[in-house]
């Protein structure tokens, strides 16, 4: 698998992500060539090579006409719908909008729909976080990694005036991620570099066991005075320390609460609203608590770029005053799906496989159940036929 490590000694921006990706290998034409597909005018990009205290890095700026216009998030998102970019580039650049958007609703009070992007929504902020969405994908990353964010200190003059650093709107997106103490003044990490970071990292800390193939800089527009405003990225294999016998690996959020004062009703519709907002599982354990008081430990099994939705709806949903929340690497079975005749009709088929060769087949539990109400026999002889179905079908030895 090839994974990408930020190394962010020195924060993190969107020019100086992008600027990484470049100096790692990204073409810088095929850059252009891509973010021209947004049909955005008035603006260039300049590459460049530079020093920031003795080390050679890539210096990317995006020079824009002034903006009198805001733009909404909806105004983003039909920009980057009309691209003709693939569904992966456009899904991740929309993500990264709409996290930054939901951290701005929340610092000034309002909706993510009433918020109106001035500087997160200038043309260079368009180029940082679709051009990062590009760079993932033409340098073939499956997976990034990042290590705690250092935001610098002291105070940052924008729109809204002079602001303590970290930012409002960065440390709104930053909630929940390690952060590392830094002996440099001012603004270290931007939101923008903070939203395409939260988005893209599936977890913040120590360089993940990799052979490493490529290492890239991107430097930052101010000069450090204590370490090289340089924004270090490596680019490489995983190596995966524990051996697992199936091909598929992934990683996952586990969100855990114990809860002791939530009704059956409030716990079982938590669980609804989970699943529907697209937790891998979730389920209950009952537990004692202190004081001999009963409780449920709650677990939800969520995406990694689902888990802070899941997050706010067990918040929401439920009487939890705090959430934990950890990272798993999950071995999982390669699948594939297929349909059997029975002589209750048509039912799909769940195929497990290892290293290419099926060793597990479950019939589909709606499939079955919709059979076995519409010709009135039980659920067993619905599954037990299926199942005969498929073994005695070749497909099911390849």
């Amino acid at each position: 698998m090839k994974i990408a490590y930020f190394d962010c000694f020195s924060g993190a921006a969107g020019d100086m992500i992008l600027g990484a990706m470049l100096d790692a290998g990204l073409d810088a034409e095929a850059l252009r060539g891509d973010l021209a597909r947004l049909r955005l005018a008035d603006y260039e990009i300049d590459v460049r090579r530079v020093k920031k205290q003795g080390i050679a890095a890539t210096k990317l700026d995006v020079r824009a006409a002034e903006q009198q216009a805001h733009r909404h998030l909806h105004h983003i998102t039909k920009i980057i719908d009309a691209a003709d970019l693939s569904d992966r580039v456009k899904d991740l650049a929309k993500r990264i909008f709409t996290r930054l958007a939901v951290a701005e609703a929340a610092v000034h009070g309002t909706t993510v729909e009433k918020v109106h992007f001035h500087e997160v929504g200038a043309i260079d902020a368009i180029i940082d976080i679709v051009g990062a969405a590009i760079g993932l994908e033409r340098l073939g990353i499956d997976q990034v990694f990042c290590s705690p964010i250092p935001t610098g200190s002291g105070t940052v003059t924008c729109q809204h005036g002079v602001m303590p650093v970290p930012a409002p709107a960065t440390a709104e997106l930053l909630k929940g991620v390690p952060l590392a103490a830094s002996d440099e003044t001012g603004e270290l990490t931007t939101p923008t570099g903070a939203a395409i970071l939260t988005e893209l990292a599936v977890s913040f800390g120590p360089l993940p066991p990799m052979k490493i193939d490529r290492i890239g800089y991107g430097a930052g527009t101010r000069d450090g005075k204590q370490r090289p405003n340089v924004l270090r990225l490596m680019v490489g294999e995983s190596i995966d320390s524990t051996p697992v016998a199936c091909d598929q690996t992934d990683q996952i959020a586990v969100l855990e609460t114990n809860l002791d004062d939530a009704t059956g009703e409030q716990i079982g519709h938590a669980v609804h609203r989970l699943f529907e907002a697209g937790a891998l599982d979730v389920f209950t354990i009952p537990i004692q608590m202190k004081k001999g008081r009963p409780g449920v430990l709650l677990s939800v099994l969520a995406p990694i770029d689902k888990d802070a939705e899941l997050e706010r709806i067990l918040f929401a949903e439920t009487t939890t005053f705090g959430i934990r929340r950890s990272i798993w690497t999950r071995a999982r079975l390669d699948r594939r799906t297929e349909t059997v005749q029975t002589r209750f009709g048509p039912i799909r088929i769940k195929v497990g496989l290892m290293q290419g060769e099926a060793i597990r087949a479950a019939p589909e539990y709606d499939d079955c159940a919709a059979a076995s109400k519409t010709h009135a026999v039980p659920l067993e002889s619905v599954m037990r036929e299926a199942r005969q179905a498929w073994d005695a079908d070749p497909r099911s030895k390849r």
